[in-house]
């Protein structure tokens, strides 16, 4: 069943890991009952070391401490990093982790892509930032842009009860701790994307709320290759008057797409969608604001990979104070970051462009569709091995 809307929060917008990583250690630092954190990226550096520290107090205390992590994204995660969280009393567990096949990883698709944090029942981050380094600013002209939000308030519930449905399979289920009292203006509601019965909600949150604006529509996603209805939704948007804003990675880290880009950009721009490139660091983003009152922040990428296979996780917010500052905030790195992909720099259509560029967007639209076809097993959850030394 998909949580409905929950009344009564309040919600904080959390910019990069300076602002992330803080609020998440001090949320650990107080927890008593419970910890639950779910991830793509889990690795042992610096802000994974700082992770296992705030992880360890909390068991000390006599807290339950759970971590889901990818066994793609998370595959580099060393021995050592996995003993020292058993040793602090922390269960780790990994989703779907498979061995290498001559070098090769081989569970590329349908990965664990969400970023949860639950602490005690009373509070949540969801967002897009993983636990790594690489979503610092001071890690240098690699570091990740993203996203995430606090959330205090009746919504947390939710969060909890699909956590506790998701880990069913590999934990006894336990009672909730979370209080519903109303502590802030905002509106919520908590989506997720699988295989099974929600594959695909966030794209339609996204849908209805592009269809319904009436001002302006303010995007920003890190690999934006959408189906083609939420594309056709977009450009109608434009057509009647709505302001269209989409900000794209301007240095991508993937060769192919700047291929697609060059379709998208045929598509959309002639129809009056403004598309601004990021171009300071990279861009790993999974943000909209819709009039300035409708926003989302989550995990979830625009592309076929976050559609149509991986699970996500999003938060749609209703609430004018933050769709305020989500968009005050996307205005300045569009002031500051970004540079406009006017008409003038669309790329001329040769014949070969307008082939490639269609080829590989269908392609990619049609790709996840083929990849269903293949059965999916239920996902295994395996509990990390901690029979190695802490200090290796």
């Amino acid at each position: 069943m998909k949580p409905g809307w929950r009344d009564g929060n309040r919600v904080r917008l959390l910019e990069n890991g300076e602002e992330f990583f803080p609020r998440v250690f001090e949320a650990l630092r107080r927890a008593r009952v419970r910890v639950y954190i779910e991830t793509f990226i889990l690795l042992d550096d610096e802000v994974g070391r700082a992770l296992l520290r705030a992880l360890g107090e909390a068991a000390a205390r006599g807290a339950v401490v759970d971590v889901l992590a990818d066994g793609f994204g998370s595959e580099p995660l060393t021995p050592g990093y996995r003993a020292q969280l058993a040793a602090a009393g922390v269960q780790l567990h990994l989703y779907e982790p498979r061995p290498r096949l001559f070098g090769l990883r081989t569970n590329l698709f349908r990965r664990l892509h969400r970023k949860i944090v639950l602490v005690d029942g009373r509070l949540a981050f969801v967002g897009g930032i993983n636990f790594c380094s690489d979503q610092l600013l001071a890690s240098g002209p690699s570091a990740l842009h993203d996203f995430a939000v606090e959330l205090q308030g009746p919504g947390v519930g939710d969060i909890e009860q699909f956590v506790a449905r998701s880990r069913s399979a590999a934990h006894p289920p336990q009672a909730p701790v979370s209080a519903s009292r109303v502590v802030g203006p905002a509106r919520v509601r908590f989506v997720t994307r699988d295989n099974h019965r929600h594959p695909g909600d966030i794209e339609r949150e996204y849908r209805i709320a592009i269809r319904a604006a009436q001002r302006e529509i303010l995007l920003a996603n890190a690999y934006f290759f959408p189906g083609y209805r939420l594309l056709r939704d977009l450009r109608n948007a434009a057509r009647r008057g709505v302001q269209v804003t989409v900000v794209v990675q301007g240095k991508p880290d993937l060769r192919i797409v700047p291929v697609v880009a060059r379709w998208l950009y045929h598509y959309l721009v002639p129809a009056g969608v403004r598309i601004c490139e990021f171009r300071t660091r990279p861009l790993h983003a999974k943000v909209a604001v819709v009039d300035g009152r409708w926003a989302t922040v989550g995990s979830s990428n625009l592309d076929p990979l976050s559609l149509s296979l991986n699970l996500e996780a999003n938060l749609v917010i209703v609430d004018a104070g933050f769709g305020a500052e989500l968009r005050a905030r996307l205005l300045q790195l569009l002031a500051r970051d970004c540079t406009p992909v006017t008409a003038a720099r669309v790329p001329r259509r040769t014949w070969w462009r307008i082939v490639s560029s269609m080829l590989v967007f269908h392609f990619l639209r049609h790709f996840p569709r083929w990849a269903e076809r293949v059965p999916a097993a239920r996902p295994r959850i395996e509990h990390a091995r901690s029979d190695v030394r802490a200090d290796r």
